[in-house]
């Protein structure tokens, strides 16, 4: 599969992004050669399992220009840099604890020229200011995930959902979910992407504004 795929769902990306979304396979499989930051067995659907992964986040929120979001656990870039290059009028901090992750992600931005994307070596609860969305991929069960996000989402919301957290998760979601007192949404991603892979995928949405 290839970048074609992104423009396929994605078809009003400028020639930059077609150009930046066309580079991130050979620098990934670059990187990965020295780090291990994706598996090796997803290098052959990097497009599919990794690049539009990432982008199903998009195909619930279009982020407002100006919104500021925070990756955590961004490990070699995702759902970050995707997400980075489809919305360059958002500041995009990604952040994770390993760091030669996040020696990957800052020569990837490099190479791509990506203006709106910082990223720091850090533990999520180090990290200080405040956010529209904190975005995450399956860094771990939403109830121990929650803790991470406190004090880090602004007051005021500039986007159609309230802020909050958008967290791509696979499998049966409902017994994860159950502890949670934050009102959420799961949305399924076969309703946007087709393909065996995403039958089992959602973004899980939720508002942190309100209990």
């Amino acid at each position: 599969m290839s970048a074609e795929l992104i423009s396929k769902h994605f078809p009003n990306l400028t020639a930059v992004q077609k150009k930046q979304f066309e580079r991130l396979e050979e620098l990934y499989l670059f990187w990965n050669a020295q780090i291990n930051v994706i598996s090796r067995k997803d290098t052959d659907d990097f497009y599919e399992r990794h690049v539009l992964h990432s982008l199903g986040i998009a195909k619930i929120m279009e982020f407002a220009p100006g919104s500021s979001i925070l990756d955590i656990g961004t490990g070699g870039g995702f759902p970050g840099i995707p997400l980075a290059i489809l919305f360059p009028e958002v500041q995009f901090h990604l952040v994770d604890s390993i760091g030669k992750k996040i020696k990957v992600v800052k020569e990837v931005s490099e190479a791509l020229g990506l203006k709106n994307l910082r990223a720091t070596h850090a533990r999520a609860e180090e990290i200080k200011g405040q956010f529209d969305f904190i975005v995450s991929r399956a860094v771990t069960a939403m109830p121990a995930f929650l803790p991470w996000t406190k004090g880090k989402f602004k007051t005021e919301s500039i986007n159609p959902l309230p802020n909050g957290i958008l967290y791509l998760k696979g499998g049966d979601l409902k017994e994860e979910m159950a502890p949670v007192k934050y009102p959420y949404t799961i949305y399924s991603l076969q309703t946007v992407f087709s393909g065996e892979f995403f039958e089992t995928k959602a973004v899980v949405y939720v508002d942190t504004t309100s209990k």
